[in-house]
């Protein structure tokens, strides 16, 4: 069994017009040969993504879901231009081939790129790969060092210093992420409303100015076959912008799943940083701040925001569910994931903090009973 990662069948509804994007290649300066074989990857609820693989050329093509209204959404244009720009300032970005605004094509726009071959780290090392404790240790610290590597790269002065919105970075978010709870929030899960208060009322100043990944994951970055610790690629550029880096540590550690976690985030997880030679979370931190120098005067405003963005993503997709716009039995149980990150979010903030709201206090005591540890 290979360990490179590979993509599979096409979706049912989500087949390409190969013959048209074949011949629009070829028009605009991508010389491609078939016969072509067309898969796709994983997924679904973000961008499509089909691996292309023709005789001469090995190709990635990302385009918007079906439907998709607000181009704002799922900007291909922008993820393109984000991509091209920083390629030379970061190398691990894959290599932009060509990017289609004609939607007489498609129907939408969208890019086609080299695709990297590599291993991605999901949930589940393959087996095959036989890392020791001392190698997912090295694999850890150089994910770590990527996104580090990523937060100095020089943009000033380059294309890249449009992609952001200026200072207030950490307000903005705070804000935004807040409106977004309430238009997702369904009548079975918390109001995060002492979670919520709390962060307006620790915004910090934003602690500096940098290029930002926004969905930093083991399962973002693709590795070396040959030596599987080092990356090689980093993946999903789509909500890449200008802001503070420790948003971008925090919203990382809150996919960061230990050994020691409860059942309902080992059940959550998506990368495998439950395994022995990872950093724990603290780690994580202490590791970064070190590297870089940074020094907060509040990091658990950083881990609590992560927390509470991810419980919004969580469910802004449960309310599709909720609301039977999809059936994927997937996304049943999600609302019990929010009551869990509702609970590291309380504890994080801190239970002297809690006791100045009963009401909080004794929800937590009660959900903790509860749910498993």
């Amino acid at each position: 069994m290979s360990v490179i990662d590979t993509a599979g069948q096409v979706r049912r509804g989500e087949e390409l017009d190969i013959v048209s994007v074949t011949n629009w290649l070829n028009q605009n300066g991508v010389e491609v040969i078939e016969p072509v074989e067309v898969t796709q990857y994983s997924g679904g609820t973000s961008n499509w993504t089909y691996r292309l693989k023709y005789s001469n050329a090995d190709l990635i093509l990302r385009r918007p879901p079906a439907g998709t209204k607000a181009k704002s959404a799922h900007d291909m244009v922008r993820e393109h231009n984000v991509q091209k720009a920083l390629k030379d300032l970061y190398p691990v970005v894959p290599k932009m081939l060509a990017l289609c605004q004609d939607e007489s094509v498609l129907g939408c726009d969208f890019y086609v790129m080299q695709r990297i071959e590599g291993i991605i780290p999901r949930a589940k090392l393959p087996p095959e790969l036989k890392l020791t404790e001392f190698d997912v240790h090295q694999l850890c610290i150089n994910v770590l060092d990527k996104l580090i590597e990523l937060h100095q790269v020089p943009y000033q002065g380059t294309a890249l210093e449009q992609i952001g919105k200026g200072e207030g970075y950490c307000r903005r978010q705070v804000e935004g992420w807040d409106s977004r709870y309430d238009k997702a929030h369904t009548i079975n899960v918390p109001t995060f409303k002492f979670v919520r208060n709390w962060l307006k009322d620790n915004i910090p100043e934003d602690s500096t100015n940098c290029i930002i990944h926004n969905d930093w994951r083991f399962d973002n970055v693709i590795l070396n076959p040959q030596q599987p610790t080092e990356v090689i690629g980093v993946l999903d550029w789509e909500m890449a912008t200008i802001g503070d880096p420790l948003m971008d540590l925090g919203s990382a550690l809150a996919y960061w799943v230990e050994e020691n976690d409860n059942m309902i985030f080992k059940s959550t997880r998506r990368q495998p940083t439950h395994l022995k030679g990872m950093f724990t979370r603290k780690e994580v931190v202490d590791y970064y701040l070190e590297k870089t120098g940074l020094k907060p005067s509040n990091w658990t405003f950083y881990e609590v925001f992560g927390i509470f963005r991810l419980a919004v993503i969580a469910q802004q997709i449960y309310y599709r569910y909720y609301h039977k716009q999809t059936d994927n039995p997937a996304f049943k149980d999600f609302w019990i994931v929010i009551h869990a990150l509702h609970i590291r979010a309380l504890k994080l903030i801190g239970i002297q903090k809690l006791e100045a709201n009963e009401i909080a206090k004794t929800y937590l005591a009660k959900l903790q009973d509860i749910l498993p540890r």
